[in-house]
């Protein structure tokens, strides 16, 4: 199951553009020209009202709240103002995109942070046994297959929904037979539906850096910056969030290694 070249390719693409968006940014704002900003902040926003979507669904299928309650351009509205109203605070481009998650993680955890969530999955996650996953795997495919339920179809094919392998979760130079016999086993399509399935039901802290990791392409140290915290405590939830991964496959698929 080899990395993706492409996907890796098209994110890094994503945040030169987003990079590269800020001077025009800065500009248009020094003018002035609200309109002018706006349409040039539209076209860097795709990725980030895709993050939105993944914490809003993810929240909606827990019964937070119900699915009318929120959409993405709820917070994309606040979005643009916060950006229009602290862009200054960013000092050179480089800087952007992490500022920008930064902003938005803000306003979403302002929502969401506040569900009292249930770590009783997560406290007794190595004691599943296969039936009870695949019960739960049926459940949650019934519900959607933890795609988005609310993302706009985009022209751009870079935007998909969030895709995740067994690369992800096994990172470490120690686990490279690990990923090599799960690849053998199980087909790259199973092993995406778990690891959604396992994330749709882990802590919230533990799902978004462990999603800003693979899908955005952000290292510890620029959570830690995003979330306000320690690095020490975003790879925490991280080693967290990668070990309940590897066990909940293990698990599942009996795979005779030790983990």
């Amino acid at each position: 199951m080899k990395p993706n070249l492409t996907y890796y390719h098209n994110k890094d693409l994503i945040r030169l553009r987003v990079q590269h968006a800020f001077k025009e940014l800065i500009a248009f704002k020094k003018k002035e020209d609200k309109d002018a900003f706006n349409t040039q902040l539209l076209e860097v926003l795709p990725e980030v009202k895709k993050y939105i979507n993944t914490q809003l669904n993810t929240a909606i299928k827990k019964g937070h709240f119900s699915k009318n309650k929120y959409v993405a351009e709820d917070f994309l509205d606040q979005l643009f103002i916060e950006i229009y109203d602290h862009i200054d605070e960013v000092k050179k481009e480089n800087d952007f995109y992490l500022w920008l998650f930064k902003k938005t993680n803000n306003l979403i955890e302002d929502v969401i942070v506040e569900e009292e969530f249930d770590d009783f999955f997560f406290k007794n996650i190595d004691t599943y046994s296969k039936p009870e996953w695949d019960t739960m795997q049926e459940e949650f495919t019934t519900d959607g297959d933890g795609d988005l339920i609310m993302l706009d179809e985009l022209d751009d094919s870079s935007y998909t929904a969030n895709t995740y392998n067994v690369n992800h979760i096994f990172i470490e130079d120690n686990e490279t037979e690990l990923t090599l016999q799960l690849d053998k086993d199980l087909h790259e399509d199973e092993v995406n539906r778990h690891i959604k399935m396992v994330l749709h039901n882990l802590p919230l802290p533990m799902r978004s850096v462990f999603e800003l990791v693979t899908q955005q392409h952000l290292n510890l140290e620029e959570i830690a910056q995003l979330k306000h915290t320690t690095f020490k405590e975003i790879k925490a939830y991280f080693d967290a969030a990668k070990k309940a991964l590897q066990v909940s496959l293990f698990n599942r698929y009996e795979t005779k290694q030790n983990y």
